[in-house]
């Protein structure tokens, strides 16, 4: 799928790059109708992405780092589809819910953002940054103005944690 559209984004005082970067690039790779930033660091309580139906009803929580086993137990209780964008170390999401309770592990999926590809784009954000990201099996590119660069997007299931 194809899509070009325009995003305004503030980064939270509390936000690094990496987490803000993540959280877009979920966006750009989650993007269908219904798709909104929630309000994030400041309401803890929602995801930093969010899909909802027609009626509002949420449809998809997406999170950006390595949330904990109850946060993802009370998304995959919330809705369908629960996704994790982490670009943090995947092991160390598996250890921290291994043997906790998860509602349907087996459904929610994490990707992996190549670390080394999100600093070398942090190090390329400006104030008004125009980017292009494409998905082509299990790598990413990224294009920032004339600049371009890949990485991995690892895909990870926590059904065997």
């Amino acid at each position: 799928m194809y899509e070009a559209f325009t995003l305004k984004v503030a980064q939270h005082p509390s936000e690094t790059a990496e987490f803000l970067l993540t959280r877009v690039l979920a966006y750009c790779l989650e993007y269908r109708e219904g798709i909104a930033f929630s309000k994030g660091l400041s309401e803890p309580d929602e995801p930093p992405v969010v899909v909802r139906d027609l009626t509002g009803a949420l449809t998809s929580w997406i999170e950006i780092g390595n949330p904990d086993a109850a946060r993802l137990h009370k998304a995959s209780k919330a809705c369908a589809q629960v996704v994790v964008y982490t670009h943090k170390d995947v092991e160390q999401l598996k250890r921290a819910v291994a043997g906790e309770k998860l509602h349907k592990a087996d459904l929610i999926v994490v990707y992996a953002v190549d670390r080394a590809l999100l600093a070398e784009w942090a190090a390329k954000l400006d104030r008004r940054t125009k980017i292009g990201v494409m998905r082509n099996d299990g790598e990413l590119y990224i294009t920032v103005g004339d600049d371009s660069m890949s990485g991995a997007l690892v895909r990870h299931s926590l059904a065997t944690v």
